[in-house]
């Protein structure tokens, strides 16, 4: 049995970047939960293989590479700055990038940074529709946090914190499920879990 694949990825361009904190911080409360390692994807990193493409036929062999992980992983968690009420235009475009048909059922944990408590809304009025196209399984609790929440780049608000712990806990459940359904055992329907 291979290990599940857990794959973060910030739409953030800047540097440093709240939101890959924030991501990265989610990624280890579900590996402290599952005892699986994950990987890190950093659009600013990941942009000049990505942008140059306008088309998944027009991917370099990085670009490929950078797609391939988000199509292939058993889970994701997608962090984007608040940019103009929405999800940053280096988020979509990657998403623009890839085939549909791998998002079927994938959970994936919807976080976000903005500069108010006013655009928390943003994770379910434009993140969630993004991964309902897709047929992707959004769970249910996301994490949004705000300027205030950190401290010299290291997220210092308690009820942040406690947030990102249930969200591991939620993630892990839903991806041993995942798991158990890909290794053909039959479970409970995920309704009866969560």
């Amino acid at each position: 049995m291979t290990k599940p694949s857990i794959v973060g990825i910030s739409g953030s361009l800047s540097d440093p970047s709240r939101t890959s904190v924030l991501v990265k911080a989610v990624l280890t409360a579900i590996e402290r939960e599952t005892g699986y390692a994950s990987s890190f994807i950093e659009l600013s990193d990941a942009a000049p293989a990505l942008f140059q493409s306008r088309s998944p036929k027009d991917l370099s062999v990085t670009g490929k590479a950078f797609v391939h992980r988000v199509e292939q992983a058993d889970l994701l968690v997608v962090g984007t700055p608040v940019y103009r009420a929405s999800y940053t235009g280096a988020l979509k475009h990657l998403f623009d990038l890839v085939d549909h048909r791998h998002f079927s059922n994938k959970p994936v944990v919807l976080t976000a940074t903005g500069g108010s408590p006013l655009h928390g809304l943003m994770i379910d009025h434009q993140l969630r529709p993004l991964f309902g196209f897709l047929q992707a399984l959004s769970l249910p609790t996301t994490v949004y946090a705000v300027e205030s929440d950190f401290s010299n780049y290291a997220i210092s608000n308690p009820d942040i914190e406690e947030r990102i712990a249930r969200v591991g806990v939620e993630a892990s459940t839903y991806l041993k499920r995942r798991t158990n359904q890909a290794n053909g055992s039959h479970e409970a329907p995920l309704a009866a879990i969560a």
